[in-house]
């Protein structure tokens, strides 16, 4: 929320001008043009996990790709040391369980669910944050193999030999997950699995929208999920994208760079587009 620093006018003064910033275009890419700098770089809205059918990488992108020099994701997705990084900071501090923090009907409930829809027991995430049972109910929710867009972009970026960075680090993603109490994220988890229809649901109106490129309803949708952030939004979204503009501002003043951060990051009048545009970017929709 904006500070009322000069009364009912400037409010609404400000309040306009950060709307004029808004993206308007239907587009989940974009080149961003520095003052100063000759050569653009381009930002890229992914879903984390699709389902093959629903997975394309345009002709635009890869020919935007190929302006580039450098490949800047959420976290540097090709650093061979990041899976065992993961293990080390995916557990729980001060010695919580799922045990501990479920009843004992929950606890039965939810480790039947993952043996029967997802082929294995809760033992290995026992002690994890609970965000990370995430990763495979989503198998669950798409009832296929999901592809990710950012793997492919590494991969897109090793033949063109690229190199990938992070916008920021692991630890920082994994800290998040530490803000956000761990009986909220076993919520979300819980309601996912006795709302399972409705998650399908919710999940398939999310791909439409994102194959369709309409980068704000996707955006308006992650807000009013019914498995979503649910007053997180400030510690998942906003405080990042906030954050991130420094960085990017900076990674991209180093070399022509392609960014690829989840699609909801760029929608809003928060969003990384608007952001960008009232430090004095020129950001388009390539179309």
């Amino acid at each position: 929320m904006r500070k009322i620093l000069w009364g009912i006018l400037v409010c609404v003064m400000s309040a306009t001008a950060g709307l004029a910033q808004v993206p308007t275009e239907n587009s989940l890419l974009w080149e961003i043009k520095a003052p100063g700098i000759a050569r653009p770089s381009y930002l890229f809205g992914t879903i984390h996990l699709i389902c093959p059918a629903d997975f394309s990488l345009s002709d635009s992108l890869k020919a935007s790709l190929a302006k580039t020099q450098q490949v800047a994701m959420e976290m540097d997705m090709d650093d061979p040391g990041m899976m065992m990084a993961m293990m080390k900071s995916m557990n729980m501090r001060e010695g919580n369980s799922l045990k501990t923090l479920l009843s004992e009907q929950e606890y039965a409930k939810l480790n039947q669910f993952y043996k029967d829809s997802v082929g294995m027991g809760l033992q290995m995430f026992e002690k994890a944050k609970p965000f990370i049972l995430m990763g495979p109910l989503f198998n669950a929710i798409l009832s296929c193999q999901p592809q990710s867009y950012e793997m492919s972009l590494v991969d897109l970026a090793a033949k063109q030999k690229s190199e990938v960075i992070g916008i920021e680090t692991l630890d920082e993603q994994m800290a998040i997950f530490d803000s956000i109490p761990y009986k909220d994220q076993l919520k979300t988890v819980m309601s996912m699995i006795d709302s399972m229809p409705s998650a399908r649901q919710e999940f398939k109106q999310l791909i439409d929208l994102y194959k369709s490129q309409k980068i704000n309803d996707l955006y308006s949708m992650t807000m009013k999920s019914d498995f979503g952030m649910e007053g997180n939004e400030e510690i998942m979204l906003f405080a990042r994208n906030k954050k991130w503009i420094p960085r990017i501002q900076k990674i991209m003043a180093g070399k022509p760079t392609f960014f690829a951060v989840g699609a909801a990051h760029l929608g809003g009048e928060k969003g990384v587009i608007a952001l960008l545009r009232q430090q004095g970017y020129k950001v388009r929709a390539v179309l």
